[in-house]
């Protein structure tokens, strides 16, 4: 087992961080009950407008491959995708 951690940060058009909110922390419950997952949690940016991130953390990156193919996963990207500023991005990390 190699635990990962991930942020996914989301740079929002304006008007949309309502929208985005409710999208992301929909999709947390379903994630937490995933095999693998070990936290996966929504933020907002408080010092700048439109940026949104989760910060995660898995049991693997296969663990995390399983978690992107999932129905709740592909709800939210689908939701997200037309409130996007920029393309999602995506750190994939791990402990020195």
């Amino acid at each position: 087992m190699s635990i990962i951690d991930v942020v996914a940060i989301l740079s929002i058009k304006p008007g949309y961080e309502s929208e985005v909110a409710q999208a992301m922390k929909a999709c947390v419950a379903p994630t937490l009950s995933e095999p693998g997952n070990l936290a996966y949690t929504p933020f907002k940016d408080l010092d700048t407008a439109g940026k949104f991130m989760f910060i995660e953390r898995w049991e693997s990156r296969e663990a995390l491959a399983a978690h992107m193919e999932t129905p709740h996963f592909k709800k939210m990207a689908a939701a997200l995708e037309n409130m996007l500023a920029a393309p999602l991005q995506v750190h994939i990390l791990t402990p020195l």
